[in-house]
C-alpha cells in the first residue's frame, strides 16, 4: 500500500465510517448510503487500531472492543476482519442470542487455533453460585481452555458488590489456579459511579466494563469514580458510549448536534467515541460491531487523530442538556427507592433504547421477557410520580414504562 493510501482523509473517513455506532441520530436513508458506502471500501488496513494497557493487569488492549451481542455463527467474517485490523479484544456473554454468540467464537477459533492466543476473550454471566459452571458451558462452547477476562455480568450496585466480595475472591482464586481465567472483575449498567467506587476498594478486581458516554464524562462523581478505579490498577471498559435516547424521534436539539459536526466531517457518534477514547483512564471502548460495514466504520474512527475543539465539547454537553429528559443515566437507585414494588426501571429503558434507538426490536424484546414476571407485573401497577420528581434527567418515567408495555410485552 502507498504512503499516500495510508492517509486517511477527511472526505473518506466521513464517507465510510458516517454508520459508525449503527448510524446514531441519521435517518434511515442515511444510514443505508452510509453502510452502502462503507461496504464498498477495500478491505486493506490503514494501519491497527491503537492499544492501551489494560490496568495492572499487563495486557494491552485495542482501544476498540468488538462487542459480541449478536449471532456470531451467522457473521464469521466480522471475526477474521476485526483481527486483520488489530480489533482483538473481543466480548461476549454466555446470554448473548440464546449461546449463538459464544458458538460463534467457538466456531472461529475451532477453524483457526492459532487465532487464540492473539485474542483478548472476554465472556460473562450473572453474578450467583452458577458463575463457575457457567463459565464451563462458555469454555466449550468458544473452543478455549480459558478466557482472558470473565465478569458477572450487570451488577447492578455497590451493596450487591460488597455483598459478593467474599464469594468473588474465592471463586477467582479457584478459577485462576485452574488457569481457566486470567482475569476477573465485573459489568454495570446500573448506578457506575458507585460500583467503580466500591470495587477500588477491594483489591482484587482486575476489569470493569461500565456504561458511559460524553453525557456522564463531565458529572463529578463519575469523574472521581473513574479516577478512583484508575488509581486502583483496574482496566476500564466503557459502554453504551453512543449515548442513545430512550425513544426514537429526531428533534430541534438532533438537528442542530448533527449540523455541528457534519460541517466539520464528524458525525455526532463519531464525537461521541472521540469524547470517550480522549479519555485516557479508559483502555478501550466497547461497541456492537455485527457486519462489515459497522466493523469498518468503527475502525477507522478508532484511527482517525483529529480531536474535538472545545466548540465540540460544548456542542456535546449542550445537546446533553437539552435531551436529558430522553436518556436513562442508569441511577436507578433512585428511581427503586421511590418507586414501592421497585421495578427494574433502567433495565426497562435500556430495552426501549435497544428497541428504538438501536433497531434491535427482537433482542430488546428477548430481554424484556428476560425479566422476572412479578417485575414486569409491577411495571403496569406502579406510581411512578415520586420517581419522575426525584430523577435527575427528569424523564417521563411513568409514559416510557407504558410504551415498554405495550412494545415489548
Amino acid at each position: 500500500m502507498s504512503s499516500s493510501s495510508n492517509d486517511l482523509s477527511r472526505r473518506d473517513f466521513l464517507k465510510t465510517a458516517a454508520a459508525c455506532g449503527a448510524g446514531a441520530l441519521l435517518t434511515a436513508g442515511q444510514a443505508a448510503v452510509a453502510k452502502a458506502a462503507a461496504a464498498s471500501q477495500p478491505a486493506e488496513a490503514p494501519g491497527a487500531v491503537p492499544r492501551r494497557p489494560f490496568g495492572k493487569t499487563g495486557a494491552n488492549v485495542s482501544m476498540l472492543a468488538l462487542g459480541g451481542i449478536f449471532d456470531i455463527t451467522a457473521n464469521q467474517a466480522v471475526l477474521t476482519q476485526s483481527l486483520k485490523w488489530g480489533i482483538d479484544y473481543w466480548d461476549t456473554a454466555a446470554s448473548y442470542t440464546g449461546g449463538k454468540s459464544e458458538l460463534g467464537i467457538g466456531m472461529f477459533l475451532g477453524a483457526n487455533p492459532a487465532d487464540r492466543k492473539k485474542i483478548f476473550l472476554v465472556t460473562k454471566c450473572h453474578n450467583g453460585p452458577e458463575m463457575a459452571s457457567s463459565l464451563d458451558t462458555s469454555l466449550e462452547r468458544m473452543k478455549t481452555d480459558y478466557v482472558d477476562m470473565f465478569f458477572a455480568h450487570g451488577v447492578e450496585g455497590a451493596a450487591e458488590i460488597n455483598q459478593s466480595a467474599e464469594a468473588w475472591k474465592a471463586l477467582v482464586a479457584k478459577l485462576k489456579a485452574a488457569k481457566k481465567i486470567r482475569f476477573f472483575g465485573f459489568s454495570t449498567h446500573s448506578n457506575m459511579a458507585e460500583c467503580l467506587q466500591a470495587a477500588s476498594k477491594l483489591g482484587f478486581i482486575d476489569g470493569i466494563m461500565f456504561a458511559c458516554s460524553y453525557r456522564l464524562l463531565n458529572n463529578d462523581a463519575m469523574k472521581a469514580a473513574i479516577e478512583a478505579a484508575s488509581k486502583a490498577g483496574i482496566g476500564l471498559t466503557a459502554m453504551k458510549t453512543q449515548a442513545k435516547k430512550s425513544r426514537s424521534g429526531q428533534t430541534d436539539a438532533d438537528v442542530q448536534l448533527l449540523e455541528q459536526f457534519t460541517k466539520k466531517g464528524f458525525t455526532p457518534a463519531q464525537a461521541a467515541v472521540k469524547a470517550i477514547w480522549e479519555d485516557k483512564h479508559i483502555a478501550s471502548l466497547c461497541s456492537a460491531m455485527y457486519n462489515l460495514p459497522v466493523l469498518q466504520s468503527n475502525y477507522l474512527a478508532a484511527l482517525d487523530k483529529t480531536q474535538l475543539s472545545s466548540a465540540d465539547r460544548r456542542a456535546l454537553e449542550q445537546y446533553a442538556q437539552a435531551s436529558g429528559a430522553e436518556y436513562c443515566a442508569g441511577c436507578d437507585a433512585i428511581c427503586r427507592r421511590a418507586v414501592a414494588g421497585a421495578p427494574p426501571i433502567a433495565d426497562v429503558m435500556r430495552c426501549l433504547m435497544y428497541r428504538d434507538e438501536y433497531g434491535m426490536a427482537d433482542y430488546a424484546r428477548e430481554q424484556f421477557a428476560a425479566l422476572p414476571a412479578e417485575a414486569r407485573t409491577a411495571l403496569a401497577a406502579a406510581d411512578y410520580s415520586a420517581a419522575e420528581r426525584r430523577c435527575p434527567q427528569r424523564m417521563a418515567i411513568g409514559e416510557l414504562m407504558k410504551h415498554a408495555l405495550d412494545t415489548l410485552a
